[in-house]
């Protein structure tokens, strides 16, 4: 569904990422591991066209789309849950979500505001808040089902349980787990590294820009020791 080979981009002269590589297939969960400041978010923003590249492909149903205006690639089916969350503060739960709802590319309508509401029922609850009034735990949710209202194809998720407490991690695994299970393809990036591993189908750990390790699970939990030192410690 999603091919990048090649990628390198940059914030004025400072260069981020220097070959970038990553796919995920129709159907899949998988992660986008690092420390901070090793281009996980550069590689989500030229994804959708928010930091242009300046080489190397970016494929999205063997269509090529690097360099498309940002508008242009959400249109194809990819939603977006920003790290930050970033929902709208004077708006109530009902409308973040309606703000944003539109149909998929073929036409698809299947997340509507019952839908998310079965999803976190949470929101259900507080349909009727503001923005502004929710947890941290909630605007999360809220984000989240923000982007499904869109009827993506492929939803990323950067920084997805960051600052949320255990419990409320676990309320989005389980959400994360069910879309999965309903075929949506996901690109995941977060810190905690053992749900990944129960989550995800694949992994990708990038260090400096570069994509240094891959692999799934199984490959994972064999080398977690050396990739745990390696790239992901502090």
């Amino acid at each position: 569904m999603l091919e990048i080979e090649g990628l390198e981009a940059a914030y004025g002269d400072s260069r981020v990422l220097f070959g970038m590589e990553l796919s995920v297939g129709r159907g899949e969960l998988v992660t986008l591991m690092g420390r901070n400041g090793m281009g996980k978010t550069t590689t989500v923003r030229a994804i959708l066209g928010l930091t242009p590249p300046t080489a190397g492909s970016i494929r999205f149903l063997d269509r090529e789309i690097t360099g498309w205006p940002a508008h242009r690639i959400a249109r194809l089916g990819i939603g977006l849950v920003p790290e930050g969350r970033h929902v709208f503060p004077r708006l109530t739960v009902r409308e973040n979500l309606v703000a944003t709802a539109r149909p998929g590319p073929g036409g698809d309508r299947a997340w509507t505001l019952t839908a998310v509401f079965d999803l976190f029922p949470r929101l259900a609850e507080r349909r009727e808040a503001m923005g502004n009034q929710l947890s941290g735990g909630e605007q999360q949710m809220l984000a989240i089902g923000r982007a499904l209202m869109t009827n993506p194809l492929l939803l990323l998720l950067d920084e997805a349980t960051e600052g949320l407490a255990p419990m409320i991690r676990r309320e989005i695994w389980r959400a994360l787990a069910r879309l999965k299970r309903e075929g949506l393809a996901v690109l995941l990036i977060d810190k905690h590294v053992e749900p990944l591993l129960d989550l995800a189908d694949r992994h990708f750990v990038v260090e400096k820009g570069r994509c240094v390790w891959k692999g799934t699970s199984a490959d994972f939990r064999a080398e977690m020791e050396t990739i745990e030192r390696r790239w992901l410690g502090v």
